[in-house]
């Protein structure tokens, strides 16, 4: 039977954790402590044994022959050399691999190991690039050797007089000096290094309680190298997720473990679920933003602040030793949640196990404050994404909305009044759930100016809803003045032509008032609509009709199409309704960017009727059709109803079908 018993020699939370670790993937373990104190600390597990004696040389080798273990890890404190010299010597006598457990370097592959902060500067004198010292200030004054040291380095320091009195004396002040107390998170690290362009990032290794891990995570993800100095006596060894992951390849025991994404509801005590509460508990390990982890930590355990998927990812990965890891979001896991880009990188991970727990959404919660129901609401959410905020108030009676700051809820606020809704009654909620949770009453147009807190839900309500109708807009529902029009009757054959989602990107070419934009609008409500026009007074119209339509969602670009179409997203649908001449460029222009768009084309003359015909033959092209519509719009006279009779318009449809020109 193949031995895979491992003997530990623990004195550090390392050794702890790896003894976890084993034992939960079922490997035999023993673990040698010196005091009854450490042995106090380890875990209850029916795979662990543990002795608790101090030995010596000649006592280590009997205990090895005794005992005979596959592997001995040495993990015991890096400060304890006797310990660490006598039992290599033993391993090597008895002839029993040796491994040493070494304190957490994570996060630094690919940095730039030294030894001291003066190495660091002699290294550094050799590149171009701004640099980012967050090695304190006392051995600030080493960095000045550096050429243009004032103009490279940026230094983070505490925000304490001496300190600040230091960079000074250095002539590193300004926006070079940066007065922060940290341990900071991985976003923060890395908007730092964005903001200043940072190319070398300088860190002590100073472990996972002093934001070595998410210093050097943030260094990757920019591309910033990192150079670390390294602590006194350094040794060689695996680090705790580097030897969790050597013993499981070389004893052979499945790569598995458990993540949980929990959702903590609003954030205030109280009102996190039991499962969610459990699943915390449980876990070794708790990854999410600053707030959350603060929210669910009790103490003990460990905690690193991310909250983009991809870093969460990476962090679960280079802890193996954590068999169970929570993942924790804002609010309820299904609703504008991270959850979603979360679950979908995890199925790419088949070593590791996923569940969902939810939890209690904002909505649910403000809702429950104003004592309505949400059941009929529509729900829009504009932190950090865009979203037709007035077409979802057009269309509903009750709208609720997540906010990411203060000046997102006033740009909401500004937008819906100008666009006629700043009477309409808003509901403000600001940091719900918590002890200085406030919720105010308004008008849209009273909350231009909101100033309140950052973390807010706002409810707008519209009882009477707009009467407008969505598709078969009528003529006198836009503006025209000298400015050709797409007729009603035109227009809706031509839209229908176009195929149109909700979600669809759509270019109005030779926009006139706007009309097509407008309805075009409104009927992809979850997309967007370019209406692009060369003249200035029609480009005024477009605005003014969109304005009073309520169609947000339409961008107006004012030039000639063959020069702002190559710079446009990739469209679904295109109508052209004016070309000036220059139809088949346009075309051309089309199907190079988007080779499989849906068009229509409304010609009255013959001769555009010919071009468009010329275009397509041998263009590779599906579901063609030519429509000849004529109509006829009464009129009273006297008692009398007379048909007075439109323009005939050729309506020309078809949809590209890929490859090149």
């Amino acid at each position: 039977m193949e031995n895979n018993k491992i003997l530990i020699f623990a004195g550090t939370t390392e050794g702890r954790q790896l003894a976890e670790y084993l034992a939960g993937k079922q490997v035999t373990v023993h673990v040698c402590v010196a005091t009854a104190y450490g042995e106090s600390l380890l875990p209850e597990s029916g795979n662990i044994t543990v002795s608790c004696r101090r030995m010596d040389g000649v006592q280590m080798r009997g205990f090895l022959q005794e005992y005979a273990p596959r592997y001995v890890v040495d993990a015991t404190h890096p400060h304890a050399r006797e310990v660490t010299e006598n039992l290599r010597n033993a391993c090597q006598e008895c002839e029993i691999s040796y491994l040493r457990l070494i304190r957490g370097t994570q996060g630094a592959k690919g940095a730039v190991c030294v030894e001291s902060v003066r190495e660091a500067a002699e290294y550094l004198k050799g590149t171009r690039g701004n640099i980012l010292v967050t090695t304190g200030s006392k051995e600030l004054e080493v960095y000045a050797g550096i050429p243009d040291y004032k103009e490279r380095i940026y230094a983070r320091v505490l925000s304490v007089k001496e300190s600040f009195d230091k960079c000074e004396e250095l002539g590193i002040s300004g926006r070079h000096l940066i007065c922060m107390q940290g341990p900071f998170s991985t976003e923060l690290n890395l908007a730092m290094l964005k903001e200043y362009q940072i190319s070398y990032l300088v860190t002590k290794e100073s472990g996972e309680t002093g934001g070595y891990f998410e210093k050097c995570e943030a260094a990757r993800l920019s591309g910033a190298t990192c150079v670390v100095i390294a602590r006194p006596g350094r040794e060689e060894g695996l680090p705790l997720h580097e030897m969790c992951a050597f013993l499981q390849k070389e004893l052979g025991f499945p790569d598995s473990r458990r993540v949980s994404l929990v959702g903590i509801g609003p954030g205030g005590a109280g009102y996190l679920t039991c499962r969610a509460e459990e699943a915390c508990r449980e876990a070794g390990l708790i990854i999410g933003a600053r707030r959350m982890t603060e929210a669910v930590n009790t103490g003990g355990k460990a905690v690193v602040a991310a909250v983009k998927p991809e870093e969460i990812i990476s962090c679960i990965k280079a802890h193996p030793e954590y068999g169970k890891a929570a993942v924790v979001l804002s609010g309820d896991t299904g609703f504008f949640s991270g959850a979603k880009r979360l679950l979908a990188l995890l199925a790419e991970e088949p070593q590791i196990e996923s569940e969902v727990i939810p939890g209690i959404s904002s909505a649910a919660y403000f809702c429950a404050r104003l004592g309505i129901s949400w059941e009929d609401a529509a729900l829009l959410s504009l932190h950090g994404r865009e979203a037709n905020l007035i077409q979802t108030v057009r269309q509903n009676r009750r709208v609720l909305v997540l906010t990411d700051h203060a000046g997102g809820v006033r740009r909401a606020m500004e937008k819906l009044t100008a666009y006629g809704c700043g009477e309409l009654p808003v509901w403000i909620g600001s940091n719900l759930s918590y002890e200085d949770e406030r919720i105010i009453r308004g008008t849209a147009k009273e909350f231009t100016n909101y100033d309140g807190e950052n973390l807010a839900v706002f409810c707008v309500e519209h009882p009477a809803g707009w009467q407008m109708p969505v598709f078969g807009v009528p003529d006198n529902c836009f503006i025209r003045g000298d400015v050709p029009m797409t007729k009603a009757e035109v227009r809706s054959v031509s839209l229908s032509k176009l195929h149109i989602r909700r979600d669809s990107v759509i270019y109005d070419v030779g926009a006139g008032t706007g009309s097509v934009s407008v309805e075009a609008a409104l009927l992809a409500d979850r997309g967007r609509v370019y209406a692009i026009e060369r003249k200035k007074e029609a480009v005024g119209l477009i605005a003014e009709n969109c304005r009073r339509s309520k169609a947000d969602n339409v961008t107006i670009i004012e030039g000639e199409a063959t020069e702002v179409l190559p710079g446009l997203p990739a469209a679904d649908c295109v109508f052209v309704g004016g070309s000036k001449g220059r139809l088949k460029e346009i075309l051309s222009i089309v199907k190079g960017k988007s080779p499989s768009a849906r068009v229509a084309v409304n010609a009255i003359t013959l001769e555009t009727l010919k071009e468009v015909l010329e275009y397509i033959d041998g263009q590779g092209i599906t579901d063609e059709e030519i429509v000849q519509l004529s109509a006829a719009v009464s009129r009273r006279a006297g008692s009398y109803h007379l048909m007075n009779g439109q323009n005939p318009v050729y309506i020309i449809s078809f949809t590209f079908a890929g490859g090149e020109e």
